[in-house]
């Protein structure tokens, strides 16, 4: 089943579908529960990079009514981001200090090593096993709250990639080197998900990190992850196999792809824009042809198609841009990306650098 409603009343509407959606056959009174937003950078939702509060909020106030009384907010920024700065920025510590609910930094706790449905797929010398954050791993019931928008390496992201903030800063790392697409879909067979709900309301889709928000306002729920995605794939223009951790989380089992005999119920139907947005598709791949990429980051990636999309593809360097971890300790007579490039003959410094600096050099 898939549930969507639209409209600006963002907590009310949330409340609403979850009231009028099958989360009540799976969610316990007694449960602890743990609701995982997209904090990935310290912007606020408006931007189009990051969940809006009044979701999480609508959440809460019917976990409270349905009667759990423990519940926590829980979130990792991306590689090189502060966590506590997102929540600051994002409204999260807000919305904390309005409900009593606990925020917790993921990239604070502890985490142990978990073995995915996958385990015998060419994930690396590690097999299938991956190591995940412990308050993801221990909650009865966790509740997904990605925002659908683009991402310059995976095409989109929703539900499934959204569980990449639920691992430490290290193993994030890791999966990039193996292939970003299918450790996020065996990272989908060792934490399960209780509930998915979406915020469709303004996500970026041409760039991950926000800056072009296209208002849609919806808010999308579902229990399965991957029906879930493969729903919102087409809603921004994608067919689900077009997304490699979606078609590679359906061989693992994690779910079925959305079809014409998947019941949809929407809510508010009247607030329904005239129009479907698709992902703009250009920037990532507009620029793609410029550079060199060996298991990069996405805050790294994403920085230098910023950088790029701001100077119009007009470099002044020669040859390809080298990204990646797997360019560590190799020199180049070219420009480069990433304290991981630091062997080209110029690059610009950090993990992940800012923009700006990409911009400098490459100029």
């Amino acid at each position: 089943m898939i549930y969507i409603t639209y409209g600006k009343d963002y907590a009310k509407n949330t409340y609403e579908l979850l009231a009028a959606s099958d989360i009540a056959a799976y969610l316990d009174a007694g449960y602890s529960v743990a609701i995982k937003p997209n904090l990935v950078v310290p912007s606020p939702a408006v931007v189009g990079a990051t969940t809006h509060p009044e979701v999480v909020e609508g959440i809460i106030l019917f976990l409270r009514d349905f009667g759990v009384k423990k519940i926590k907010i829980i979130e990792s920024s991306w590689v090189g981001d502060s966590t506590a700065r997102a929540f600051i920025a994002c409204g999260y510590e807000e919305l904390s200090g309005k409900h009593g609910v606990p925020l917790v930094d993921l990239k604070k706790d502890s985490s142990s090593v978990a073995r995915s449905g996958g385990a015998a797929g060419p994930t690396g010398p590690a097999g299938g096993e991956f190591r995940v954050c412990d308050e993801a791993l221990n909650t009865d019931f966790l509740i997904n709250v990605p925002v659908l928008k683009a991402h310059c390496q995976t095409r989109m992201t929703c539900c499934m990639k959204n569980l990449k903030g639920c691992i430490p800063d290290s193993e994030k790392r890791r999966y990039h080197t193996l292939g970003i697409h299918k450790p996020v879909a065996e990272l989908n067979s060792i934490i399960k998900t209780g509930y998915c709900v979406v915020d469709g309301i303004c996500g970026d889709l041409s760039f991950e990190e926000g800056g072009n928000p296209v208002v849609a306002d919806r808010i999308i729920a579902g229990r399965n992850p991957l029906l879930v995605d493969s729903y919102c794939a087409e809603l921004i223009g994608y067919r689900p196999d077009e997304i490699g951790y979606l078609a590679y989380g359906r061989t693992l089992g994690v779910g079925n792809f959305f079809s014409r005999e998947t019941p949809v119920v929407e809510l508010n139907a009247q607030n329904k824009p005239a129009y479907n947005a698709k992902a703009g598709r250009s920037a990532a791949e507009k620029y793609g042809a410029l550079i060199e990429e060996d298991a990069a980051c996405s805050a790294c990636y994403s920085a230098l198609i910023y950088a790029l999309h701001r100077l119009g593809g007009k470099t002044g360097v020669k040859g390809k841009i080298r990204i990646g971890q797997g360019f560590r300790g190799k020199t180049a007579s070219c420009a480069g990306v990433g304290n991981c490039a630091g062997g080209c003959e110029i690059f610009a410094e950090g993990c992940p650098p800012k923009a700006t600096d990409i911009m400098r050099i490459l100029k």
